[in-house]
């Protein structure tokens, strides 16, 4: 029979720390009290979650570097919002942020776990962060999920 590893639902005793970008607020915020609540839900005392905030989404992986360095947590979440204006810069900036957050879990052996919208619309990301779908509240359970499934490989 061949060994199946897996994660876990609970959140409790697991250390969680967040990254936010500042940028496109009205929407991060929201993605953030998804995160929280379903971090609440699960277990996670908030003395076992620290959030640092950045300008935006480009800043993501080298915070959530220096909060994986110090070896107080058990995953990291990224989350931002980078909407397409009428410029190529969206693509530059999701291109970067996405590759940075999965060089930074690789170098760390840390889940990071990659909670930035990149959306066409306002609307779309309006509708991701909304209380029916939340892909904040997808974040937090991915990042309980990868905690445990890392603590059971090692």
């Amino acid at each position: 029979m061949p060994i199946k590893w897996k994660g876990g639902r609970s959140g409790a005793n697991l250390r969680f720390g967040i990254v936010v970008s500042r940028f496109n607020r009205s929407i991060t915020d929201r993605l953030l009290k998804g995160v929280l609540r379903v971090l609440e839900a699960r277990g996670t005392r908030a003395s076992d979650i620290e959030i640092a905030s950045v300008p935006g989404a480009f800043e993501l992986p080298g915070v959530a570097k220096k909060l994986g360095q110090q070896g107080r947590f058990h995953a990291l979440i990224c989350l931002g919002a980078v909407i397409q204006g009428e410029t190529p810069h969206f693509h530059y900036i999701c291109s970067e942020a996405s590759r940075g957050m999965g060089e930074v879990s690789l170098q760390l052996g840390l889940p990071v776990i990659f909670g930035l919208l990149t959306t066409t619309t306002v609307e779309q990301a309006i509708a991701r962060s909304g209380d029916k779908r939340n892909k904040g509240s997808e974040a937090a359970m991915a990042a309980i999920e990868m905690a445990h499934l890392y603590k059971n490989i090692k």
